[in-house]
C-alpha cells in the first residue's frame, strides 16, 4: 500500500441543505462499474484532483488524441462506455472534431475495418500522423490478430496505432473473470509490437499517453488490469485535462524529433522518448524499476498491474523487517531492453525469481512450459558478463486464476529464500496459524466491506456511501465492487477505504473496521469474519429475529470467531421501522444510516447532509435517523460462544467471492405455464363466457388497440434487377375507424410464413388444430385459447433468433448426453460457448426452429415451446402519407431485409417479407404508435428535413401536409428536403413527386446526395454544407425545425453542419454562443428532432 499526503483541494462539499418544502427524491443509479462511483463523467470534467477509474482515464487519453476509436468490448465489460457517451454528446478531441467511436462485433476478422480505414485510398492524408486507437479486452486479441499482423508489416506507411487492452478473460474451468496477460505477451512478441503496462490507477493516464507517443515509433499495446484495478474508483491528484494531454504530447514529439535522432536503434529511441516524457511531466518513470533491499540476495521479477503494485509494497515491508529481498517491476516489456534490465538489477543478487503468468494450473505443473517473462530474463542474464557465477533463475509460474494478496505475494518471495519471512499472527513458531503481513497503518486508513445478495434493496448503499465520503476534500476514498453470479443466485462484495493520504491497495480488504452482511445465508458460504480486524464491528441484517432465537440463526463457526476477534455484533432489522415495512424501497437509506452510526457515529449529523447530496433527501434521512434505534441493536456476545464445539468437521467456507461478472445476474422471470386442451374445453369457454371469463378480440395476443385494413396498392420503387427491394404499400382503411397524425408510425402485426409453419408442424409432429392455452401478455392471469397453427402463425416467434437463455432452457429437455452438454455450453458463460453462440447468431443466423431440428433429443411439448420461445412482436414503420390528403388510406415505404446464410438459404426479415408478399385485397392487423416527429405549431415555420433511404417516409407525409395547407390558402414556410441514397437511377424514390412539389412551390430546396454516382462520395451532410446560407435563413432566422430520419451514422456529421451554421450566424451578428448548448436548447424546443435506428 502506498500513502501520500492529500492535496487541500478536491471534490467540493455538498451544497447546504435549505429549509423549506422537501425537494424531489434523488434516486441513485449505478450506470457502470467502469465509471467513477458508477456515474457518467463528462470529458471536460476530467482534470486536476478528481475521482476517476483507470478505465475512464485511459478512455480520456484515447478519445482526446485519436482520430478514430474502434472498440471491442464484450457485453457488460463496458470498456468503451465513456467514449460512446462523449461521442454521442459531440465532445471534440484536440484536433477540433469528435473522435469517431465505432463499437465493433467481436469475431474473426475483427479490426479489418480499422486496417481498411487507414489504408483506404480515400484516407485523409492530413491525418497521417494522428493516432488511431483500439479499446479491447485481452480475450479479443485472438480475433484481432490477423489484422494486427498485417498492420505490423505495413507500419512504415501507417498512422500511429495504439491498442489499450484491459487484461480480462473469462476462465470457463473456474467460472471466473481473470486478468489475462498471456495473450497480449505472446502477441506482442510474435508481431513485434511495443508493450507498456500501467501499474496503478495513479499512472494509468500517463502510461496511456506514453503508449500513444510510443506508437509513433512502433505499433503499441498498452495493457492494464481490467478485473479490479481498472474499475476501482479512487482520487487522483494530478490528472491532466485535454489541453494538458495535448501540450505534453506535442512537446515530447518535438523533443524526440530533433534532426539526426531518428537514425538511432529502437532501444535508444524508446529510452529517449521516456526521458523526454519524464522531463515534461517531472516524473521518474523507467522501463524497469527496483524496490526493496539495497543489496538483496533474492529478487523477484514481475509484470502486470496488481502483481507489480503489490509486490513492490510487500518487498518494502519485508525489507523493513530485515529480509534481503527486492522486486524488479517491468513497465516497458517490449522492446525488452536487456541493457537497462541488467543495469537496474542489483549486483548482489544470487537468486532471481520470475513471477510469470501461464494459461492454467496444468501449465504450472508442466515442466516443459515456461512463461514469456522467464525466457526474456534467462536470455538477458545468460549472455551477461556481470557475474562470475550467474544467479539461479526460478520460474515462479502462476495461472491466470490467481488472486493476489499480500500473503500470497510473500509466499512467492518465500520460494526464493530458505529462512521464513512471515510469522503467524499469534506469534507462535509453528506454521499452523494464519500468517501476518501488515501493509498499512490502521490508524491512518479506515476500511469497510459490504456483503449482500444482488437483489437486495440496499445494493447501491456502499457506492452511495463511498461517494458521500468523497465529498469531504480532506478524505481520499477508494471503492471497488465485484459480483459472483454463481453463488446463491448472485452475491456481491464492495470494499471502501478512506484515508487522509492517497491510497494504493490492489487487494481485497483483509482487516475491515466494519463489515455489513445482508443476510445470514451468506455466513454459510463465506468466512466473512476472516476479513474483520480484531475488535472490529459487524452489522448483520436479520429481519424479525428476537435475541432469544439469535443463536439458532448463527453458525457455530461464526459465533466462535466473533468471540475470538472480540468483535461487536449489531443486528439490523429494517422491517422493525414502519416506513420500511410499508415501503421496502427505502431500506437503502436506512442501511446507509445504520452504517454511518456504527462506523462513524461522531460524523452522523454532517454525514446525513453528505448522503442527501447523493441519494434521497435530508428530510427523509433525518426522519429515518430518528427511528433507526428501532432497527439497529448491539448484541452482547455470550462467553460460551468462544468454547462451543462443532458437530463433525468444520465447514469449508470461501474467503472471498470469485468474481464472475461486472454486473448482477440478469434473472429470467418465470413465465406462467401453458396447457394444451382439446376443442371441448375451448368450446366451453366460448359458450359460457361469463363463467370462463372469455373475451372476444381481433388479435387477443396483443395489448394495443388494433384495426383491420386491406391492401389497395403494393408496388416496387426500385428496379427489379437492383439488389435493394424498396416498395410502397398502401392500405385501404375502409370502415376500420383508424385515424393517424403526421409523423406517427404504423405497427404491423405480421404473421410467419405459411409454408414454413406447415413444414415445422410436420417436422415436429404437431396437430395444427390442437388448442393451446396461452397467458395474455397484458395480464398473465388471463389465459387465451389459440390453435397450434394460429399460435405459430401469429404468436410464437419460432423463426426468430434465439437468445442464450433458450439454449439453457432447451438443455433441460435433451435426453442425449452429448446434446445436453452442447446446449448447456451454448447457454452458459464460458468463452467457448460465447464464441459459438455469436457465430450462430451473427454468421449462421440460426432460428429457434433450426435449433429444434438440430437437437432432436430435446423435444419439448408444444406448451413448453410457447413458454421458452419469445413471442412475436409488432414491427413499426413511419407512415408515408397524410390523412388530410388521403383520408381513406395509409401508406408505408419499406425495404425488404434479406440475406443468404452460410448454407445458401435465403433468409428474410419476418415483417418485411410478410408485407412484400401481400396482394391487393389482403387483410392486415395494424396499430398506431405516436412519434417524436411532429410538425412545428406554425405553418409559417420552415421545415428542414434530412432522410436517408426509407427515412424519407415521414417527410413524404410532411410535404403532403404542407401542400394541403398551401391549397387551403394558408401561408407556409420554406421546405428544405435533403435526401441520401446510393444511386439516382435506382433509388430516387418518389423522385417525380418531389420535383412536382418543387415546381408547385411547396418544396423550396431539394438537396439530393447520391453517394456513388461520381468518383468522390457525396453524402447528405455535404449537400447541407453546400447550402449553408439557406439553412441559416430557414433554421435560425425564421425559427424553423430540423428533422433527421434514417440510420444513426450521419448524426455527428449532420449535427456538425448545424453547429457550424449556428456559429457562423452568431459571428455575423457579433454574438458569442456555444453551438453544442444551442443544439440542446433547440432539442428542448422540439426544433431538433431525430428518429434514427
Amino acid at each position: 500500500m502506498r500513502l501520500q499526503p492529500a492535496e487541500s483541494n478536491g471534490p467540493a462539499e455538498p451544497e447546504p441543505v435549505r429549509e423549506g418544502p422537501e425537494k424531489s427524491l434523488k434516486q441513485f443509479k449505478q450506470h457502470s462499474t467502469s465509471l467513477p462511483f458508477g456515474q457518467p463523467t463528462s470529458l471536460a470534467s476530467i482534470s486536476g484532483p478528481t475521482y476517476v477509474t483507470a478505465q475512464t482515464l485511459i478512455q480520456q487519453v484515447a478519445y482526446t488524441l485519436s482520430d478514430r476509436l474502434w472498440t471491442y468490448s464484450p457485453e457488460t465489460f463496458d470498456l468503451d462506455v465513456a467514449v460512446k457517451d462523449w461521442f454521442g454528446a459531440g465532445a471534440n478531441n484536440v484536433y477540433g472534431y469528435p473522435t469517431s467511436v465505432e463499437s465493433m462485433q467481436i469475431r474473426q476478422g475483427a479490426a479489418s475495418i480499422a486496417l481498411g480505414y487507414m489504408f483506404s485510398k480515400d484516407f485523409d492524408l492530413k491525418k497521417r500522423y494522428v493516432p488511431q486507437s483500439i479499446l479491447a479486452s485481452s480475450s479479443t486479441l485472438q480475433y484481432l490478430r490477423a489484422a494486427l499482423d498485417q498492420l505490423s508489416l505495413l507500419y512504415s506507411v501507417a498512422s500511429p496505432f495504439v491498442a489499450h487492452i484491459a487484461a480480462i478473460d473469462y476462465a470457463g474451468a473456474s467460472s471466473q473473470l481473470v486478468p489475462d496477460y498471456c495473450s497480449a505477451l505472446s502477441l506482442a512478441e510474435e508481431l513485434g509490437f511495443g508493450m507498456v503496462s500501467s501499474i496503478s490507477t495513479y499512472e494509468a493516464q500517463h502510461m496511456a499517453l506514453f503508449s500513444t507517443l510510443l506508437a509513433s515509433i512502433m505499433p503499441t499495446i498498452h495493457i492494464y488490469d481490467g478485473v479490479s484495478v481498472g474499475r476501482e474508483t479512487t482520487r487522483v491528484i494530478d490528472v491532466l485535462d485535454q489541453a494538458g494531454l495535448h501540450n505534453i504530447y506535442k512537446a515530447v514529439q518535438h523533443e524526440v524529433s530533433v534532426p539526426g535522432r531518428k537514425k538511432a536503434n529502437l532501444d535508444t529511441k524508446v529510452l529517449r522518448l521516456l526521458n523526454a516524457f519524464n522531463g515534461e511531466l517531472g516524473t521518474e518513470y523507467r522501463v524497469f524499476e527496483y524496490h526493496g533491499h539495497a543489496t538483496p540476495d533474492s529478487v523477484l521479477v514481475v509484470f502486470g498491474t496488481v502483481e507489480s503494485s503489490l509486490a513492490a509494497q510487500v518487498a518494502l515491508s519485508l525489507e523493513r523487517d530485515g529480509a534481503k529481498v527486492g522486486v524488479l517491476t517491468v513497465r516497458v516489456y517490449r522492446p525488452f531492453i536487456e541493457e537497462e534490465f541488467l543495469k537496474i538489477l542489483p549486483e548482489s543478487v544470487s537468486t532471481i525469481g520470475v513471477l510469470g503468468q501461464v494459461d492454467d494450473q496444468q501449465a504450472v505443473l508442466d515442466g516443459s512450459v515456461r512463461s514469456n517473462l522467464y525466457r526474456d530474463v534467462v536470455a538477458a542474464v545468460t549472455f551477461s558478463e556481470a557475474w562470475a557465477t550467474p544467479p539461479t533463475i526460478i520460474d515462479v509460474k502462476y495461472p491466470r486464476e490467481t488472486v493476489w494478496t499480500p500473503v500470497s505475494v510473500a509466499a512467492a518471495f518465500q520460494m526464493l529464500v530458505k529462512k521464513p519471512i512471515l510469522q503467524p499472527e499469534d506469534g507462535s513458531t509453528g506454521s499452523e496459524g494464519p500468517l501476518a503481513l501488515q501493509l498499512l497503518d490502521p490508524s491512518s486508513v479506515q476500511q469497510y466491506t459490504f456483503w449482500d445478495i444482488d437483489t437486495s434493496e440496499s445494493v447501491n448503499a456502499p457506492i452511495v456511501l463511498g461517494q458521500a465520503l468523497a465529498t469531504d476534500s480532506a478524505n481520499n476514498v477508494t471503492t471497488k465492487t465485484g459480483y459472483d453470479n454463481l453463488i446463491q443466485g448472485g452475491v456481491f462484495r464492495s470494499d471502501i477505504r478512506k484515508s487522509k493520504k492517497t491510497i494504493e491497495a490492489s487487494y481485497s480488504i483483509d482487516a475491515a473496521d466494519v463489515i455489513y452482511v445482508g443476510g445470514e445465508s451468506l455466513l454459510k458460504t463465506f468466512d466473512i469474519l476472516t476479513g474483520l480486524k480484531a475488535g472490529g464491528k459487524i452489522i448483520l441484517k436479520l429481519p424479525s429475529v428476537k435475541d432469544d432465537d439469535l443463536e439458532k440463526k448463527l453458525p457455530v463457526v461464526f459465533r466462535s470467531a466473533l468471540r475470538a476477534k472480540s468483535a461487536k455484533l449489531y443486528i439490523f432489522d429494517p422491517p422493525a421501522v414502519e416506513v420500511i415495512a410499508n415501503d421496502p424501497a427505502q431500506e437503502v437509506y436506512l442501511t446507509e444510516l445504520a452504517f454511518l452510526r456504527v462506523a462513524m457515529p461522531a460524523l452522523e449529523k454532517t454525514g446525513l447532509q453528505k448522503l442527501a447530496s447523493v441519494n434521497g433527501t435530508i428530510d427523509t434521512l433525518e426522519e429515518l435517523a430518528k427511528v433507526l434505534d428501532n432497527a439497529l441493536r448491539l448484541i452482547e456476545i455470550p462467553e460460551t460462544w468462544a468454547t462451543e464445539k462443532l458437530d463433525g468437521a468444520p465447514p469449508s467456507l470461501l474467503k472471498d467471492i470469485c468474481s464472475s461478472s461486472f454486473v448482477a445476474y440478469d434473472k429470467i422471470e418465470v413465465e406462467p405455464p401453458t396447457y394444451l386442451k382439446d376443442w371441448k374445453t375451448a368450446a366451453k369457454g366460448l359458450v359460457f363466457k361469463e363463467a370462463y371469463g372469455t373475451k372476444p378480440a381481433l388479435r387477443p395476443d396483443v395489448n394495443v388497440k388494433t384495426y383491420t385494413v386491406h391492401v389497395q396498392e403494393n408496388r416496387r420503387l426500385t428496379p427489379p434487377s437492383y439488389d435493394r427491394n424498396i416498395f410502397h404499400i398502401e392500405f385501404d382503411l375502409g370502415n376500420s375507424g383508424l385515424t393517424y397524425e403526421i409523423g406517427e408510425a404504423l405497427g404491423i402485426h405480421a404473421e410467419n410464413d405459411e409454408v414454413e409453419v406447415e413444414e415445422f408442424i410436420r417436422f415436429y409432429k404437431l396437430d395444427p388444430l390442437e388448442i393451446v392455452e396461452v397467458p395474455s401478455r397484458d395480464n398473465p392471469q388471463v389465459l387465451e385459447n389459440r390453435t397450434v397453427y394460429q399460435a405459430l402463425m401469429q404468436n410464437v416467434d419460432i423463426f426468430g433468433r434465439p437468445p442464450k437463455r433458450f439454449y439453457e432452457a432447451l438443455a433441460e429437455f435433451a435426453d442425449d448426453p452429448d446434446e445436453r452438454k452442447e446446449l448447456t455450453t451454448l447457454g452458459g458463460p464460458t468463452k467457448e460457448g460465447n464464441q459459438e453462440f455469436k457465430r450462430r447468431a451473427e454468421v449462421d443466423t440460426i432460428t429457434y426452429a433450426d435449433v429444434l431440428l438440430e437437437f432432436p433429443s430435446a423435444h419439448p411439448r408444444f406448451h413448453d415451446i410457447v413458454r421458452i420461445v419469445s413471442p412475436m412482436k409488432r414491427r413499426e414503420y413511419s407512415i408515408a402519407s397524410c390523412q388530410k390528403v388521403t383520408p381513406s388510406s395509409v401508406a408505408l415505404m419499406v425495404v425488404v431485409v434479406g440475406w443468404v446464410d452460410p448454407k445458401g438459404r435465403d433468409r428474410f426479415g419476418q415483417a418485411t417479407r410478410f408485407l412484400n408478399k401481400l396482394r391487393v385485397g389482403a387483410s392486415v392487423t395494424v396499430s398506431v404508435k405516436p412519434s417524436v416527429m411532429k410538425l412545428p405549431p406554425k405553418s409559417t415555420q420552415p421545415l428542414i428535413m434530412a432522410g436517408l433511404g426509407t427515412g424519407l417516409a415521414p417527410f413524404r407525409a410532411f410535404v403532403q401536409y404542407r401542400a394541403w395547407e398551401k391549397a387551403q390558402g394558408k401561408e407556409i414556410g420554406s421546405v428544405l428536403l435533403y435526401m441520401g441514397s446510393r444511386h439516382q437511377r435506382e433509388e430516387y424514390c418518389y423522385g417525380e413527386e418531389w420535383e412536382a412539389y418543387q415546381d408547385a412551390g411547396v418544396i423550396t430546396l431539394l438537396g439530393r446526395a447520391f453517394s456513388r454516382d461520381q468518383p468522390q462520395k457525396i453524402y447528405i451532410q455535404d449537400r447541407m454544407r453546400q447550402t449553408m446560407n439557406d439553412i441559416i435563413q430557414a433554421y435560425l432566422k425564421e425559427e424553423g425545425a430540423f428533422y433527421l430520419c434514417g440510420p444513426t451514422w450521419p448524426v455527428p456529421d449532420v449535427t456538425n453542419v448545424l453547429e457550424d451554421a449556428i456559429a457562423r450566424d452568431a459571428k455575423t451578428v457579433g454574438k458569442k454562443v456555444t453551438p453544442r448548448t444551442e443544439i440542446e436548447k433547440l432539442k428542448d424546443q422540439l426544433r431538433y428532432v431525430l428518429e434514427v435506428y
